[in-house]
């Protein structure tokens, strides 16, 4: 489809500013290079792999797929299902090579094109094609790179060595749903440092009831199937294994019925082991040292919370000197804590803890006031000292870190930087990606005695003195933050606005990095808070903000968001006149395990929180026109969601529309978002009465 909209059409082509800019940057281990993947532009969506020479500054194309495997790079088809299905987990759409992983100096790097294996001699930028048994995933090498092992067909493998894993019927190697999805694993299998073992996930899906999908629009195509932890039901069953090619196996051995989350792992050594696994409801997050020999775990640190313990990126950590690093929250901040003892203070609300740096201090990135900044600290562990290495309001964040050597990335309402500080001083990182098309300023607040953060953006050119309609562009859910000072989050929303709208945006209590109390206001129930929250700032923004007309009010939002656009205006139609809601989880006793249960426990102890939170009840109060998207291949929130609130609104009489997307994800790849922003814009202009600025 051709986008008639300059704006939309831009960002279709551009993947929404992010095709060019680098990711997945990787140090040598001697910090003198980089590998990294990126397009060769900002309308080239092909991903390739790249050697950064940081003396230099000079940068070298070491593996295009478009060489390599040309005749199917770009067809999501040939991928197979376990790679697919990641890189729905993470958000990729992009096509080309989606990761790779490589040898400490970066001398060989291996990755996947499409079920094949390649390794790359970074060197002379030559790829060779490894032997493999079927379609593969997810290869990495040992530490000389003379074995990769892979995953094929559910089984773990090894180029050159074959198979590894037991032939038991279970899956080798790979990170199951929940892992990837909720608790930050992305993988499955790790390599000894020695390269004579490999700690490996044996995932048993078995007792999880399946969900298929259809494509009706291709009615010849046999349906898929996957596995699913739904809310209340069974997780998969997750164990570890040093597996000892030609050798003995050995299990890893912990309360699994207690702590069936394992959180992460790795080796420490040739002969220590870490892990981090969790309970059911993620109040207890245990530490464990394992004994790759024997498999016999040892706690060595637990964190305790009597709501869930919010999972905080780097921890727990292990110091050099055996001192574990955890999170320790109070009321009012996010914090780190020494061997149990607090180091931070409430000024702070630690975000992430990227690891150990210069002379034994700690980098981390943490919120020191507003909560829309994010900034860079180094943390000494001994005396809680702090020095900060970023300025300005803006998100600041660590893409890579090595000896002497800092990969920054500075997101500010004036534009985006990579920065690479080296003890030679600081240059910029090569970025091809789009210019932003322009610099929304949003007139960011606090409001109501809940200190709730809000914005709001006009449309280019609006002097002020004329009512326009509100536009709620709301997302609403733990886990995410909307206000911040980063300027990619804004370029749709300044769109929206230059439609006609007066653009809101609100995080209620429940989103992150406001403090602690302030997210689990949510706890055991979702949309009591949501709704009060969102009217209240709505009230407030209007009492400072005449031009807001609160007599036409329409909210829009996806995912969550579009849970609450749904919700909004099934119980709240005096506020809210009009909804478009993308991909609702309308009924959250459907939706997955490790989020669910999280934050409303298991539906058997709290059926009234769930009851409570879902919308299908709901349907015979519907009185505001309702605009229902789905992806109808969306593997994270089903498309059943949206069909059975449907169902249940036509059962009642209650007109609605809905805008079925066959073939299409949760993520909307492929300018699938722009498409539909440009039917919401038809249904929304048609209820409120916006007209058009620019």
């Amino acid at each position: 489809m051709t986008h008639t909209d300059p704006y939309l059409a831009l960002s279709a082509a551009t993947g929404r500013f992010s095709y060019g800019a680098p990711r997945a940057v990787t140090l040598a281990s001697d910090a003198s290079r980089a590998l990294f993947l990126r397009s060769t532009g900002s309308t080239d969506p092909v991903e390739r792999l790249w050697l950064y020479d940081l003396a230099t500054g000079r940068e070298q194309l070491v593996a295009d797929p478009l060489v390599i495997a040309p005749e199917r790079t770009g067809d999501a088809s040939a991928l197979p299902p376990l790679e697919r299905r990641l890189r729905e987990r993470i958000r990729l759409w992009a096509p080309g090579i989606g990761s790779f992983a490589a040898t400490g100096d970066l001398a060989q790097a291996v990755f996947a094109l499409d079920g094949r294996i390649f390794r790359c001699d970074t060197a002379t930028g030559t790829s060779t094609e490894l032997p493999v048994v079927a379609p593969a995933f997810d290869p990495r090498p040992n530490a000389d790179g003379s074995v990769v092992a892979y995953v094929a067909d559910g089984a773990l493998h090894l180029t050159p060595g074959g198979r590894v894993s037991p032939e038991d019927g279970a899956l080798w190697g790979v990170a199951e749903f929940a892992a990837q999805e909720e608790l930050g694993r992305l993988r499955g299998h790790w390599w000894a440092p020695d390269g004579t073992a490999l700690l490996a996930a044996r995932v048993d899906e078995s007792a999880l009831p399946l969900r298929h999908f259809a494509d009706p629009a291709h009615p010849e195509l046999a349906p898929e199937s996957f596995a699913y932890p739904q809310a209340g039901g069974p997780n998969a069953d997750v164990q570890l294994w040093v597996l000892r090619p030609g050798g003995a196996s050995t299990r890893l051995v912990w309360d699994t019925e207690l702590f069936p989350y394992v959180m992460a792992a790795g080796w420490e050594g040739d002969g220590e082991i870490l892990l981090t696994v969790a309970d059911r409801l993620q109040q207890n997050v245990l530490l464990l040292t394992a004994d790759p020999a024997t498999g016999g775990t040892r706690e060595l640190s637990r964190t305790e919370d009597e709501f869930w313990v919010d999972p905080l990126p780097g921890t727990p950590l292990r110091l050099a000197d055996g001192r574990v690093l955890t999170s320790s929250d109070t009321p009012a901040a996010r914090g780190v804590a020494l061997d149990g003892k607090i180091l931070t203070d409430e000024r702070l609300q630690v975000r992430r803890v990227v690891g150990p740096w210069r002379d034994g201090r700690l980098l981390i990135e943490a919120g020191d006031g507003d909560p829309a900044d994010q900034h860079v600290f180094l943390l000494d562990p001994n005396t809680g000292a702090l020095e900060k290495l970023t300025e300005g309001a803006g998100v600041h964040g660590v893409a890579a870190h090595a000896e002497d050597v800092l990969l920054l990335t500075s997101a500010s309402l004036d534009g985006i930087r990579r920065e690479l500080r080296t003890a030679a001083g600081s240059t910029d990182f090569p970025d091809l990606a789009a210019e932003l098309p322009y610099r929304p300023r949003p007139q960011l607040a606090r409001v109501t005695d809940l200190g709730l953060p809000t914005a709001v953006l006009y449309p280019r050119g609006h002097r002020g003195g004329s009512k326009l309609p509100v536009l709620l562009d709301v997302y609403g859910g733990p886990g995410f933050q909307v206000i911040a000072n980063e300027p990619r989050r804004w370029q749709l929303k300044q769109w929206w606005a230059d439609q006609g709208f007066a653009v809101v945006t609100v995080d209620n209590r429940g989103t992150p990095f406001v403090s602690p109390d302030f997210t689990r206001a949510i706890f055991r129930r979702f949309s009591q808070v949501a709704i009060d929250d969102q009217v209240a700032a709505l009230q407030a923004l209007g009492a400072v903000h005449p031009d807001l007309d609160l007599e036409r009010v329409g909210v829009r939002g996806w995912s969550y968001g579009g849970y609450f656009a749904a919700l909004a205006v099934l119980r709240r139609p005096d506020v809210f006149h009009a909804a478009s809601a993308g991909a609702p989880p309308t009924d959250f006793r459907l939706y997955d395990t490790a989020y669910t249960e999280r934050y409303l426990g298991l539906p058997q102890e709290n059926p009234e929180g769930y009851a409570a939170d879902c919308l299908i009840d709901d349907a015979p109060a519907l009185t505001r026109p309702l605009l229902l998207i789905h992806g109808l291949a969306d593997d994270n929130v089903h498309p059943s969601h949206t069909l059975l609130l449907s169902e249940a609104l036509t059962r009642a009489g209650r007109a609605h529309s809905v805008l079925p997307l066959p073939g299409t994800s949760h993520m909307l790849p492929d300018g699938g978002l722009e498409r539909v922003a440009e039917q919401e814009l038809e249904f929304l202009r048609r209820e409120l009465g916006a007209t058009p600025s620019l």
